[in-house]
């Protein structure tokens, strides 16, 4: 997998991006969430009883196209297409030095209510620049 900085396109490519975003707002483009790990201090966490879960932020990302994967193991699959521009933002506020390491620090995705594993980040480019991040998650 290789790590495709987030870059500024070229002009040439801008095009694509809002193209990308469009087709997955036809597809009936929904949204999910990303828990990353919460930045708590030690001491206001208190793990004694185990009563409390770890604190967790929660990175809303919209639009997002979902896609029936396939199953394995007898866990279903599923495929989130992701338009760069979603995520452009989100990548820069984290501090992440790319869309992969950005999705790869997740937690997992919540989507309708299922919390998923994200398995393996790809990205589509044209033109050196990343339009489209295909996300494959299971159960």
């Amino acid at each position: 997998m290789s790590d495709t900085p987030v870059v500024r396109p070229p002009a040439r490519a801008l095009a694509l991006l809002q193209a990308a975003d469009a087709i997955v707002r036809s597809l009936g483009g929904t949204e999910i969430t990303l828990l990353f790990p919460g930045s708590v201090a030690a001491s206001s966490f208190d793990s004694d009883l185990g009563l409390q879960d770890p604190p967790v932020n929660e990175v809303i990302i919209s639009p997002v196209c979902t896609v029936f994967a396939g199953m394995k193991d007898v866990r279903t699959q599923t495929e989130f297409l992701v338009p760069a521009s979603a995520v452009s933002d989100s990548i820069t506020i984290r501090g992440s030095g790319s869309a992969e390491l950005f999705f790869q620090s997740a937690l997992g995705i919540l989507s309708d209510g299922k919390l998923l594993r994200i398995l393996s980040v790809s990205a589509e480019t044209f033109a050196g620049s990343a339009y489209l991040y295909r996300v494959l998650a299971s159960e």
